[in-house]
């Protein structure tokens, strides 16, 4: 499908001009049923881009990522919106490292935009496997922010990722719950966690492991932990409990809603068990082949250390 020639207004100079072409391409997007073709994705995520280089005012900036990111929702085919977000993906891969300081903290916040965005989608596609898959594919594959072999993606998008993950999820969970009159499917955090354990795996920047495990790991399965009300327990088990209540304060959502893989089947999978079953993920990923050794070793000494918790208990 060819899309309208809209890119270069997208990038105008002119705000008026960028707020229609906006507007028209969410026109074109929310009727359209066909994927747009790559060359003219490339066109358009070009344009989007340097239009949002141009917004220059924090209210004007927060507004234009929040729309920029009901763009893929406004595509009613899950494929046709996947395929538009995986433009997103390899525009902000490929533009990364052009963004001074000055205008980089605004682009994480586009960027946590389209996470939201990205897990709204999903839900509205009842958390499909193939739509999972294909959504972990466009983070994991060569030019995506969590390609573990491709070296050229810059490692400051993985990290960001690692920090607002569960968190967005989290958001987007408690928003759809309060405005439904019934909970969403749980979000199968098996398959949402995938990429990041492959990148922890494989990635050869030790601080990007330390990363993943400090900023989404840790405070994940210390949220999912079970609590307890023995004031008995020994100063470090204590210290753990407390961080493990404080980070379930965090996560509401996701710690009363989550399964492991099959949001449908599974239902809500309570949190120790859920616990439990993710860091057996964390063992067999670690058991991989591919798997560096140093990082096979963290691993094993995380599920070891999981394990050892679940026997105190």
């Amino acid at each position: 499908m060819t899309a309208p020639p809209l890119g270069k207004y997208l990038a105008s100079t002119e705000k008026k001009v960028r707020d229609k072409a906006i507007k028209n391409l969410s026109i074109f997007l929310s009727e359209s049923t066909d994927v747009i073709s790559k060359p003219d994705l490339d066109k358009l995520w070009k344009g989007v881009f340097y239009g949002f280089w141009m917004s220059d005012k924090p209210l004007v900036q927060q507004a234009l990522a929040t729309e920029l990111a009901d763009l893929v929702l406004n595509i009613t085919q899950t494929s046709s919106a996947l395929a538009f977000l995986r433009g997103f993906w390899e525009m902000i891969v490929r533009e990364w490292n052009g963004i001074d300081r000055l205008r980089i903290d605004k682009y994480y916040m586009l960027v946590r935009r389209f996470v939201n965005a990205s897990f709204r989608l999903l839900i509205r596609a009842e958390w499909d496997k193939n739509a999972t898959t294909e959504y972990n594919d466009i983070l994991t594959a060569p030019g995506g922010p969590l390609c573990p072999s491709d070296l050229k993606v810059p490692t400051s998008l993985a990290y960001h990722l690692a920090d607002i993950y569960i968190e967005e999820l989290n958001k987007v969970l408690g928003v759809l719950s309060t405005a439904t009159t019934s909970l969403p499917l749980p979000p199968p955090l098996h398959t949402l966690l995938t990429p990041f354990l492959l990148l922890a795996a494989q990635t050869p920047v030790g601080v990007t492991y330390k990363r993943i495990q400090s900023a989404l790991l840790d405070p994940l399965f210390s949220a999912l932990a079970s609590p307890s009300d023995d004031e008995e327990q020994p100063v470090s088990k204590r210290a753990r409990l407390v961080a493990a209540s404080s980070y379930a304060e965090s996560y509401p959502n996701l710690v009363s809603n989550s399964c492991f893989e099959y949001s449908k089947t599974e239902g809500r999978v309570e949190g120790p068990l859920l616990r439990k079953k993710l860091l057996r993920s964390v063992f067999e990923v670690a058991s991989r082949p591919e798997t560096r050794d140093s990082n096979r070793r963290k691993m094993y000494a995380l599920w070891k250390d999981g394990a050892g918790e679940e026997e105190t208990d």
